[in-house]
Order: C-alpha cells, then structure tokens, then sequence
C-alpha cells in the first residue's frame, strides 16, 4: 500500500504519516528527512537543496526525485510505504505515478489534511529543532525539561532558518500556489481523503491517523 500525505508544512502529516506507518507496517518516507541526511552528510544534493530550503522555496524536482528513487529501492519499502512531502506538485505526482507504475503498483490513498495557516504559523514559530539527534520540541505544547537542551540526547535545540515566521509564511504561500492542481490530481483518481484538524476542529494528528486507519480497515 502506498498512501500520499498533503497538507500544509506544519498541518501535522509527519505526526499522522509515522502513526499510520508504524500502525500498518509501512516504510515512513520523508522526503524532509531526506533532505537533512544528505545536508548533514554535505552531499551534492544537499548543498543544492540547501539554498532553497533556507528560503523556504521548493527543492527543484530533479533533487528530490533522484533522492525519493533511491529510497524507494530500499527493502524495508517492501510492504509499501507513507510518502511525506513528496508530491508537492502535479509534475511530482505524475512523476510518482510513473515510478509506482514501474514497481507494478499505485497510490491507494492521497490523505489530505487541512489546518487555518494562522495556526500552522503559530506552531512553526514555536519549533525548536535539536543539532545533536535533530528531536523537535514545541516551546509552548511540548517544551525541554530545560530550556534550549534536547531531552534525549542534551544536544543543542535551535530555530531552524525555515521555521522563522517570515519564511513560514512564504511556504506556505507557496504551497497554496501548487495545492489546489495537486489536490485535484488525487480527487480525479479517486483516492483523495480529505481530513480536517487543528485547534478549531478539536482533532490532532493522532485523531487524524485513528480516523483513516479506521477507513482503511473498512473499505
């Protein structure tokens, strides 16, 4: 099974996507995650990825594709696998189709989770992100037992450049520019879950990951 996360950065898809993974026994692929392992690593590709992430631009498809077909190949992708941040646009999602295709499978499901952009501001801004183990902690809802140490590894915790309000704020109007062709992409092919959540709905990602498991097992 393959399932596609959309939503806005910041709406809670990891959180949903890694419940759902480990719940289904399915690969969790972010291509997030991604990213940062080849910017730590300082490969070519991160480097590249790197300067448009810091503004809060999307990574040009040819960067992410190439990483997101090598993670693919991997043998823990062998019952299927959560697609987190990847596609972003319908040139990604066709993109995908045609590798699926490949692999003689699909995507069963395009969960698309919808959070108010002023909560997602508020939530981004208050990320901080550890340098030692890279654990993200929450300053008002999940904060450090002491402040600016990681619990887990007592690392550094630090505002990342593209959690900053003003970059937050250009991803997210950037997102709405690819989300509505993406969202129709999925709504054509007859996959597309829609998922309200946020504080003004009353549903976390946790109740969101329940509610498609509960689907899932029902259709």
């Amino acid at each position: 099974m393959y399932l596609v996360l959309l939503g806005a950065p910041g709406s809670g898809k990891g959180t949903a996507g890694k419940v759902i993974a480990e719940d289904l026994e399915l690969a969790h692929i972010s291509t997030g995650d991604l990213f940062r392992e080849n910017l730590k690593n300082e490969t070519e590709l991160g480097k590249e990825a790197k300067q448009y992430m810091d503004k809060g631009e999307l990574v040009p498809d040819e960067v992410t594709i190439k990483m997101l077909k090598d993670r693919l190949a991997k043998a823990d992708v062998k019952n299927g696998a959560v697609l987190d941040g990847f596609p972003r646009t319908e040139v990604q999602a066709k993109c995908l189709d045609d590798m699926l295709n490949e692999m003689g499978t699909k995507v069963d499901m395009a969960l698309n989770i919808d959070v108010p952009f002023d909560e997602i501001v508020e939530r981004i801004a208050n990320r901080r992100s550890c340098r030692g183990c890279s654990e993200i902690y929450n300053v008002v809802f999940n904060p450090p037992k002491v402040e600016g140490i990681c619990d887990k590894c007592g690392g550094e915790l630090y505002q990342r450049e593209d959690q900053k309000p003003e970059v937050v704020e250009n991803r997210l109007k950037v997102y709405s520019q690819s989300a509505e062709e993406l969202i129709n992409h999925y709504e054509k092919a007859g996959v597309l879950y829609n998922a309200k959540a946020g504080d003004s709905v009353g549903k976390t990602s946790f109740d969101i990951a329940k509610e498609v498991e509960e689907y899932i097992k029902n259709n």
